[in-house]
């Protein structure tokens, strides 16, 4: 499951409830967050410029170093209080932990600096760490193969790398909208199931505008390796993720 920066802070604690719940019936979230809003006003408290090229935030060491202290120490860590105060277990981690993410620089790293693609995740860690009954909470921080630099990984990508390397088809983005929405007879509907091939024409086409677009393109960027579809809830709505999980009813499902 993959959480945006700016979805978090809205979150109900009835979604960390229903993850409990679920976490009893057996079925884990293993959840890798985002925290793009808290970074940018970090950097702007500190005097830190940093821009953004199609979406990727321009990284040098001192950037790294913030993103870093906000995903790993204080986003991470809200999650796991979260978590735990329904009475769940919760493990924050990194990737620089274990070397749990490792990564490469990005093509365009002569753009956005100290940005990285995932190469490898350590799969049997959190295995592990959900064996011993706690809910992975993952800040995407990678290493390079050398265990020596760090990387900031764009949390989408990290969310598809990691639920394609523990073998799992189905990935939960969670948003502050309903699904993918489309005009009808004059109604906005949520449309149940939507191939990417189909978003990209109706980004073409202006039935997908505004902030939905980096959102959908989010969710597609999960759409990686083994894992098969994408589902889009809205994390305020009630059970989202036992509705998700259980029944199917609920969302938009991107499919290859």
């Amino acid at each position: 499951m993959k959480c945006g920066g700016s979805t978090l802070a809205a979150l109900p604690a009835s979604f960390f409830e229903d993850m409990r719940g679920l976490q009893e019936e057996g079925i884990v979230t293993v959840i890798v967050h985002g925290g793009g809003p808290a970074i940018s006003e970090t950097l702007g408290k500190l005097g830190i410029e940093s821009g953004f090229v199609n979406g990727l935030r321009v990284t040098n060491e001192a950037v790294l170093d913030v993103v870093e202290m906000v995903l790993s120490g204080q986003i991470n860590k809200e999650i796991v209080r979260r978590i735990q105060l329904t009475g769940a277990k919760a493990l924050g981690l990194s990737g620089v932990d274990g070397h749990l993410i490792e990564a490469q620089p990005v093509a365009n790293s002569h753009e956005v600096g100290l940005v990285g693609d995932v190469t490898n995740v350590n799969a049997a860690l959190i295995e592990g760490v959900v064996g011993m009954g706690y809910i992975p909470v993952i800040a995407p921080v990678g290493l390079g193969s050398d265990g020596g630099q760090r990387y900031n990984i764009n949390a989408d990508t990290a969310a598809g790398a990691v639920a394609s390397h523990l073998g799992v088809e189905q990935m939960i983005v969670v948003t502050d909208v309903p699904g993918i929405m489309k005009v009808v007879d004059g109604e906005k509907q949520v449309l149940p199931v939507v191939s990417v091939a189909q978003i990209e024409e109706m980004i073409v086409s202006g039935d997908i505008y505004g902030g939905m677009i980096p959102k959908v393109r989010a969710a597609i960027a999960c759409i990686q390796g083994k894992v098969q579809e994408v589902v889009i809830v809205n994390g305020s709505e009630p059970n989202v993720l036992s509705k998700v999980l259980k029944d199917g009813g609920i969302g938009t499902r991107i499919v290859r």
